[in-house]
């Protein structure tokens, strides 16, 4: 029989408490004990977008998301979904959206556009369907899909720096020729901008890389600040940014480059618990007829960035 303690300031008195029973390993491995969550199943998010994402071929991991505006797929670099290959067109097809539906349209491909393995001059899209241009085939992707998001993550890894945020340089090199051609077949005005960070590899040296590390996603954070839905901000190098300004003069680039100079110059960074300065120097140089393409472009700005590093840095330098 189990002897009763008398609890304080009352007449009667209770059991007393018991030394707890020996807890089998099983009983203390916490994993053995926790209670199945009931669940109604995935959370579904808001509704994307349809997209095609190239699933086979030249262009690979490629996507073109379906808005208001027709796409246009194609082999031309002002196609919303550029497919570099010669088996196909320049403009090869095109999908649009009305009211409800995905409309596939053959746009007079010299390798007839393809629906399933099934030619067509025009056609309904359905989830999942397989659109094959020359030797490339796409997947067409609803928005009511569950893959949607899915393709919209893995073309995030893809096109986009992990530390930054900003465009990788693949993608930015993609996005910038495709802006170049536009520049160049309508003769629009386009500049860019290539931004160093000042004396980078001493941060990396004396506070470490994952200081470093935190000084990029400053400078992209600022950087992000400053560009417009139009522009184009990308990672290319360790320490390096490109931002290119398509239907912008070089004046106006210069003011967009110097406010980015005045916000990292004033920027607090900090480092080893210390509040410490960085400065970036911004070479800048506009689309001619003698730089038609994105590597003698990007030589321009370099030549101009070499410039201002050589003059003292913390400075921006057009190339005339």
């Amino acid at each position: 029989m189990v002897p009763e303690a008398p609890v304080a300031g009352f007449g009667y008195t209770r059991p007393a408490p018991t030394a707890p029973a020996r807890m089998s390993n099983q009983d203390a491995d916490p994993t053995t004990t926790q209670l199945t969550l009931l669940s109604s199943g995935p959370r579904r998010g808001a509704p994307r977008s349809a997209c095609v994402v190239v699933i086979h071929g030249d262009g690979l991991g490629k996507r073109a998301d379906i808005h208001d505006h027709p796409v246009v797929i194609g082999r031309s670099q002002e196609a919303d979904l550029h497919i570099p290959h010669k088996s196909v067109s320049r403009r090869h097809c095109e999908i649009r959206r009305v009211g409800d539906e995905y409309r596939l349209r053959d746009l007079g491909a010299t390798n007839p556009t393809r629906l399933n393995d099934q030619v067509v001059v025009e056609a309904v899209l359905g989830d999942g369907d397989h659109i094959t241009v020359g030797e490339t085939i796409l997947k067409f992707i609803s928005h009511s899909s569950v893959e949607a998001l899915y393709h919209e993550e893995v073309y995030q890894l893809a096109t986009h720096d992990p530390l930054t945020e900003l465009c990788n340089r693949r993608h930015f090199a993609e996005l910038a020729d495709k802006e170049i051609a536009r520049a160049l077949r309508h003769g629009r005005p386009l500049v860019l901008c290539i931004v160093d960070v000042d004396l980078f590899k001493p941060v990396n040296d004396r506070f470490g890389h994952i200081a470093g590390d935190g000084v990029l996603r400053q400078i992209a954070a600022i950087l992000r600040g400053l560009v417009r839905g139009e522009d184009i901000a990308a990672r290319i190098g360790g320490e390096e940014f490109a931002v290119l300004l398509p239907e912008t003069g070089l004046e106006a680039a210069r003011r967009f480059a110097e406010r980015l100079r005045k916000a990292v110059e004033a920027e607090t960074f900090l480092l080893g618990n210390e509040p410490h300065r960085l400065t970036v120097s911004v070479g800048i140089a506009r689309l001619s007829p003698e730089r038609g393409d994105r590597s003698r472009l990007m030589q321009a700005a370099d030549a101009a960035l070499y410039r201002a590093k050589d003059e003292g840095r913390n400075r921006v330098r057009v190339e005339p």
